[in-house]
């Protein structure tokens, strides 16, 4: 029987994340995960924001979290040999004057925001309200999954299948988990947790976003563009257009409906032409509070969860799993505000 420190199911940026830094910390670690092709990780672009929402309030503990997101995914790109982060300027065009004014309030007189002096790509957008600086970054998780997933492999720390709840056992140890014996197991796998029979008092606000991937003739730049749509350049020369938020939806697949709602987006910031060439969908695992969710179950200690990591995820997972490894392997308390026991 193989046998492990931890047992970490899933491997989006979550799983990822808590991997690397017990794998750091000399823990012997075991990731099931069965690459699902729409998993939030795999479809989302990536986007680090100092800012949230549309009142651009300063994003949780980002002066904490974003050097230590950009110092770890740094180091990853130098293990792994693929570059998977880079700093971009966010232009956020301002839908309205009463968008401007908001951010005037708000977000002026930081390190991260300001007001250009003149207006870029006039040719393209349809911004009669102007626009703002904010400066941000993505993380590619297209390369980084994929490559962090070799590693794994080479490590003998990766089982490719997807993870079957009824095959886990408690021990007086532990768990096991078919031919697998591990000291605890942690729940990395976003909303599949959600169908598990050990979170159900987590109040998760699960969410469905649709994206469009499209070609935009002509327009070439390394920025964000952002005016109720987002549109991230990719490495092929084409853009992510995204995300949208549903609440009630029966499947994970893209719809007619969203396609529709996020091409009357980008019509409402685009002056040019564009082509839809594939659309793409996938449900984020969002915790009710917004914060993520870590800890283990009050009655089934050797069960844990590292979830609920929403929009924030490339931003929070680096500093929220190396905080989680502290906590595993040198006892510190775990924080209050992202503690499970706050649901139980």
């Amino acid at each position: 029987m193989r046998k492990a420190d931890y047992l970490i199911i899933g491997q989006g940026i979550a799983g990822t994340m808590l991997s690397w830094f017990l794998l750091q910390a000399g823990k012997k670690v075991i990731v099931i995960d069965d690459a699902k092709s729409n998993s939030a990780s795999r479809v989302a672009a990536g986007i680090i924001n100092p800012v949230s929402g549309r009142r651009f309030e300063p994003a949780w503990m980002y002066d904490t979290i974003y050097p230590f997101a950009k110092t770890t995914y740094l180091q990853l790109s130098a293990l792994l040999q693929v570059p998977v982060f880079t700093e971009r300027q966010l232009w956020t065009v301002f839908p309205s004057s009463q968008m401007r004014d908001a951010f005037l309030n708000k977000a002026t007189g930081n390190e991260y925001t300001e007001l250009p002096t003149t207006l870029k790509y006039e040719a393209f957008l349809d911004q009669p309200h102007g626009a703002a600086i904010v400066r941000g970054a993505t993380v590619n998780l297209r390369a980084l999954l994929p490559a962090y997933r070799r590693y794994l492999a080479e490590q003998n720390a990766l089982l490719e299948e997807h993870f079957d709840s009824a095959a886990l056992e408690i021990t007086a140890t532990g768990v096991t988990y078919k031919t697998i014996s591990a000291g605890k197991v942690i729940c990395c796998d976003g909303v599949a947790t959600t169908s598990g029979p050990f979170f159900k008092n987590v109040k998760f606000l699960p969410n469905k976003g649709e994206v469009l991937l499209v070609r935009i003739p002509g327009l070439v730049t390394n920025d964000i563009l952002k005016k109720g749509i987002t549109l991230v350049p990719q490495e092929d020369g084409l853009y992510w257009a995204g995300s949208s938020f549903v609440w009630d939806y029966t499947d994970d697949g893209p719809t007619a409906k969203q396609r529709e709602i996020l091409e009357k987006s980008l019509q409402q910031l685009l002056k040019v032409p564009y082509e839809v060439v594939n659309q793409l969908s996938a449900v984020r695992p969002s915790g009710n509070d917004r914060r993520p969710i870590i800890g283990f179950h009050p009655e089934y200690p050797a069960i844990g969860i590292f979830n609920g990591l929403g929009t924030k995820g490339c931003s929070l997972a680096p500093f929220m799993a190396a905080h989680f490894k502290e906590v595993l392997v040198a006892n510190t308390p775990l924080m209050q505000e992202v503690d499970l026991h706050r649901y139980f």
